[in-house]
């Protein structure tokens, strides 16, 4: 009789045991949702507030041209200190080389060297679409850019972000040009 009742017992414990691990998991779940819902609601701020994007320069790094109305931006060149590029006679190879390398750091994760957009646009070609200055004013001062740039807008429109100010150094944008030019097939 006593074993009966234990075993009862055991039975009711156990029963029991399961309906709390099954309510904790629920709870869990619940928990998960309200954090993830959460999670989403918090991405998807505003972007009116200008207190929000790190990636703009400081405002002593802007100029009074990075000011101006969209009017007056020059597609070719686009927004920035650079209105000449030298390239000498062909392909500097170590130069070439150290931009691979900045690439690689600053770079190769949102481009690949094809044709194929990862989070941006592919660089195959891009020598050849941009000038020079273009290319190097855009590593160097992107914001001001994307803002002015109809074509840069509108990719913008397919890759859905923008690209962030790297702080890329005038050299490291010129040995990045390089690369890019030796990507193109320069000689």
């Amino acid at each position: 009789m006593i074993c009966m009742i234990a075993i009862i017992n055991f039975r009711i414990i156990t029963q029991e045991i399961c309906v709390i691990i099954f309510n904790l998991n629920n709870m869990n779940k619940l928990y998960a949702l309200v954090f993830g819902l959460l999670l989403f609601i918090s991405c998807g701020k505003d972007k009116t507030n200008a207190g929000e994007d790190f990636s703009k320069s400081s405002s002593t790094e802007t100029s009074s041209e990075t000011s101006s109305d969209p009017a007056s931006y020059d597609p070719k060149r686009g927004e920035g200190k650079f209105t000449t590029v030298d390239l000498g006679t062909g392909l500097d190879v170590a130069m070439a080389a150290e931009g691979e390398k900045v690439a690689g750091v600053k770079c190769m994760s949102c481009h690949k060297l094809t044709d194929e957009r990862l989070v941006g646009p592919g660089w195959k070609g891009v020598t050849e679409r941009r000038t020079p200055q273009w290319i190097m004013n855009f590593a160097t001062n992107p914001d001001p850019m994307i803002d002015k740039d109809p074509e840069l807008q509108a990719q913008l429109e397919l890759c859905l972000l923008r690209m962030p100010n790297q702080s890329i150094t005038d050299d490291d944008a010129r040995h990045v040009l390089e690369y890019m030019r030796q990507n193109d097939g320069v000689k």
